[in-house]
Order: C-alpha cells, then sequence, then structure tokens
C-alpha cells in the first residue's frame, strides 16, 4: 500500500466511526496493551461507567477468544501458554452506541457448531441470556472450551442487541474467516 493507500485507509476509517483497529498476532502481552489504548480511548470519549465497563468487557473477550481459538497460529495448535494467533479487532462508535467487531480464522468443520451455539443466544431475551450465564457459570465447562463457555452469553448479556456473525469460507485452506460483533 502507498502512502496514499494509508491516507485512505485512515480516512475511511475515521468516516465510519472506528476508535481502534488492530490486525496481526495476539499475544496477552498484545492485549495487555491494547486494554490501556482502549481505556485511554473510552475516558476520552466520556463513556458512561457502565458503557465503559461492558465495552472494555466485550473488547477482552473478543480478543481472548482470537488467542483461545483462531486456526492461524504462530505457536503450537495445543499450546494453553504464550499463545499467539492472528486475528482483527475493531472499536468504534455510531451515535450514542459502541460496537466491537473481531474476526479471526476458524476450521470450516467449526461453522455449523458455531452458528448453531450464537444462534440459539440471539434468540434469547435478555432474562434468558442472564439465566443460562448462571446455569453456565456453575456447569462444567465443554471439553473443546478453553474457558468457561461463558464468551459468547458474556457478549450477549453486554450488547444492547443480539450478537451478530457472518462466516466467509475460503475452501483453499479448508477454513472460514469468522466475524463477530457486538453492540453496546
Amino acid at each position: 500500500m502507498d502512502l496514499e493507500g494509508f491516507n485512505e485507509f485512515r480516512d475511511s476509517a475515521h468516516r465510519q466511526g472506528i476508535l481502534f483497529f488492530y490486525s496481526g498476532y495476539f499475544s496477552q502481552n498484545i492485549i495487555a496493551s491494547m486494554a490501556d489504548a482502549v481505556r485511554h480511548r473510552l475516558e476520552s470519549q466520556a463513556a458512561k461507567g457502565s458503557t465503559t465497563r461492558k465495552v472494555f468487557s466485550t473488547f477482552i473477550e473478543m480478543a481472548q477468544n482470537i488467542i483461545h481459538y483462531s486456526a492461524d497460529h504462530l505457536t503450537d495448535e495445543t499450546a494453553t501458554d504464550h499463545e499467539m494467533r492472528f486475528g482483527t479487532v475493531t472499536l468504534g462508535r455510531q451515535g450514542d452506541s459502541y460496537f466491537v467487531v473481531c474476526g479471526n480464522l476458524v476450521p470450516q468443520d467449526a461453522v455449523p457448531h458455531l452458528s448453531e451455539k450464537i444462534d440459539s443466544i440471539r434468540k434469547m431475551s435478555a432474562e434468558e441470556i442472564k439465566a443460562a450465564y448462571k446455569e453456565t457459570l456453575r456447569a462444567e465447562t465443554e471439553a473443546s472450551s478453553k474457558g468457561a463457555g461463558l464468551g459468547f452469553l458474556t457478549l450477549a448479556r453486554d450488547s444492547t442487541q443480539p450478537i451478530e456473525y457472518s462466516f466467509v469460507n475460503l475452501p483453499e485452506n479448508g477454513n472460514a474467516f469468522f466475524y463477530l460483533k457486538a453492540i453496546i
């Protein structure tokens, strides 16, 4: 990309309300640095305390999901410590709402399971999401989960609208690029 292209990218991001954007490899240290930048960015926006907490929580949850589940990784796929995996995360503002969007590669065979899981949450009311969250806290963790299985429920709980998602199939490598969006 030439310098003019960078300027166009910056202008486009500004017009779309982008406050923070990162595309690259994620590690715990990178997330910590991004979290600091996001915290300062939200403070500069003078967001309400509860909104700031929800946006920050959503941002961290999405970044953690990239580290735990992205199919594009520099470290061993089974690593549980010092993981480095590729993805993107974007924080923006439109009117009085904030949005957080993340994206990362997932195996194509994971698409049906992820779709089913998210679709079931999208159908829930706010009360049902809270109840499912509490129930999941008490339940055993899924064998394939690297967390407590609370990720999508946390995003849905903090969102003001149903979480959105899409997959872009990449048949040449057996993966799909998974996008997830929350509006707060």
